[in-house]
């Protein structure tokens, strides 16, 4: 579980806003190999999700986990395919420096705490273009939001909730929602899947963090048990429904992020053990965001 939280918090920023990677972050303890192949629509569409009639959900192992390191493939190793080639850059001053801005900081044209104007630069010893006040020279960070929710299993189905709200109105979700300030990922967790589901849960253990550089956001899955067979839909749902595994409408949820949950759950009931996943879903260049099938799953890793 030490090394579950650690990797949470590495790689969702948690440490602190304005955290670097280190080599150490990389540094735990990381055993044998596991899939190198990225989880696509594509290569998941091939294949048949399991069947629950003779499966049984297999329960989470109490033992501490470590984490298999593997060769990641990823639409964005080797080159950088937008920046420039060897022989062009050759050509450019040696003072020449590219820059980039982070989020949305040209958007930001006043300041949160004074109401002055903005400018957009970048900051001494950074190397992005932030908004600085022109008043009183505070600089706007933007961080990621986080996303937390429940994956629960009930008797070998899944809970799922249909969104009565946009986005993705009328499609399927795990109960799910940005955690608030003042609480724990597992408590943000608890109190989304009451929101949404009207049902109290017991958090088992992390199931997956998923990265969506994107947008900025971060969803951190917890695998979760009813403690009552109860549940109904909240405001924000407007049915709430158990599914097996090979009913899960796959074609009508809501989200790329739920997804690739759905799938790495299935696959591991399949497989008989549960794991923890993290991995970062990228989606394909010219595909519209809507399109909860074009994604890849990066650099994934698993216990």
């Amino acid at each position: 579980m030490l090394k579950t939280i650690q990797i949470l918090g590495c790689s969702s920023g948690l440490v602190s806003h304005r955290w670097k990677p280190q080599a150490s972050c990389c540094s735990l303890s990381f055993i044998s190999a596991v899939s190198t192949k990225p989880l696509s629509s594509s290569s998941s569409s091939s294949r048949s999700l399991p069947t629950t009639k003779d499966l049984v959900f297999p329960r989470p192992s109490t033992r501490r986990t470590r984490f298999g390191l593997f060769s990641m493939s990823s639409a964005h190793s080797g080159s950088n395919p937008g920046g420039p080639s060897s022989s062009s850059s050759s050509s450019l001053s040696s003072s020449t420096v590219v820059v980039q801005s982070v989020g949305n900081a040209r958007k930001i044209n006043f300041c949160q705490w004074c109401g002055g104007t903005t400018k957009h630069e970048v900051p001494d010893g950074e190397e992005k273009i932030r908004a600085i006040c022109t008043v009183c020279e505070k600089i706007a960070y933007e961080n990621p939001k986080m996303v937390v929710g429940c994956l629960i299993e009930h008797d070998n189905m899944v809970l799922l909730c249909k969104r009565n709200i946009e986005p993705s109105f009328g499609l399927w979700t795990l109960p799910a929602g940005y955690l608030e300030i003042g609480e724990s990922a597992a408590e943000g967790a608890i109190r989304e899947t009451w929101e949404e589901a009207c049902a109290e849960v017991e958090v088992v253990s992390p199931f997956a963090q998923l990265d969506i550089p994107l947008i900025g956001q971060t969803y951190v899955i917890f695998l979760a048990r009813l403690k009552k067979a109860q549940f109904s839909p909240g405001p924000e749902s407007s049915e709430c429904r158990l599914f097996a595994l090979d009913d899960i409408p796959f074609d009508s949820l809501a989200f790329s992020s739920m997804v690739v949950t759905l799938k790495l759950f299935a696959e591991d009931v399949k497989a008989g053990k549960l794991k923890f996943h993290y991995g970062t879903i990228n989606k394909r260049p010219g595909t519209s965001p809507s399109d909860i099938n074009a994604y890849t799953l990066d650099y994934h890793l698993q216990s």
